[in-house]
């Protein structure tokens, strides 16, 4: 009787050494990392520029939220501003007059003056109201006037809703109403647009007007631009970083495609046979 001699079959070693790492897998796991590194601000890239190109740009400055300034009528009596300006210069030291622009301000035909005066050797600029018919500076606009303004400018029907008084330097770098003239005052209004009004207390009429669309638009602009300080710096080092590893990705990324097609890996299969067949 023939007995079968089972011959023993060697398992697979599961601590076989490991390939070597050739190009096209060092190339694959860089382009990873750099792909996780920067794919979240691609995303954010991308997602701000749909918002960007879908949002209408005039209602995101609430443009229709506002009236436009009354106009002056042609016909007006207008004194001259020299008489005002002869008296600002007697009570202070005025190095220049900037601007003389006339406005509506409450009903009145107003010039506002923009000048520098000298302030411990330093320029420091200054606005003054002039009656435009008497020629009688007059002072910034109060709460109650710069509610008035704002009351009359506004399109919408909703309830004032509270008043706040920014003072200079109030309104820090991430502030909706940043860079733009001070002391002001914000009037917000209880609409679903979430609508404050900018009255400066030396312009007379609504300045700015910021929504929740701004705020939005704001918020992916400061992600967009990555700067994350004053929002507005198009130039800043992270930026600048992020768009240079942005580049490494995709350059990579071609590298990769080209070290992974037909024609690549059949040159090295014959590579390796010639190498073997030597």
């Amino acid at each position: 009787m023939a007995v079968d001699h089972m011959v023993p079959v060697p398992l697979p070693d599961s601590r076989q050494p490991p390939r070597p790492r050739t190009a096209v897998h060092r190339a694959r796991r860089i382009h990873r990392w750099l792909g996780v590194i920067i794919g979240a601000q691609f995303l954010l890239w991308t997602v701000g520029g749909l918002y960007f190109s879908w949002t209408d740009l005039d209602a995101v400055h609430g443009d229709h939220l506002v009236r436009r300034p009354p106009t002056i009528p042609a016909a007006a009596p207008l004194v001259s501003i020299a008489p005002a300006i002869a008296a600002l210069q007697s009570r202070m030291e005025v190095r220049s007059i900037q601007s003389i622009d006339l406005a509506m301000v409450l009903g009145r035909p107003t010039y506002r003056v923009a000048f520098q005066v000298d302030s411990g050797g330093r320029a420091l600029s200054r606005r003054q109201f002039v009656d435009a018919l008497s020629g009688i500076p007059r002072p910034p606009l109060t709460r109650e006037e710069a509610v008035a303004v704002a009351r009359a400018a506004y399109t919408g029907t909703s309830a004032m809703r509270d008043v706040e008084y920014l003072a200079a330097g109030a309104a820090g770098a991430h502030h909706e109403y940043r860079e733009q003239p001070l002391p002001a005052w914000a009037i917000r209004f209880g609409d679903s647009e979430g609508a404050t009004l900018y009255v400066p207390a030396e312009f007379g009429q609504v300045h700015r007007v910021r929504n929740n669309r701004w705020r939005w638009f704001d918020t992916l602009w400061m992600l967009h631009t990555m700067d994350y300080q004053g929002r507005d710096d198009f130039n800043n080092l992270v930026l600048r970083a992020f768009s240079l590893v942005g580049l490494v990705t995709v350059l990579s990324g071609f590298v990769l495609f080209g070290m992974t097609t037909g024609w690549a890996r059949a040159r090295r299969r014959r590579h390796a046979a010639a190498a073997l067949g030597s």
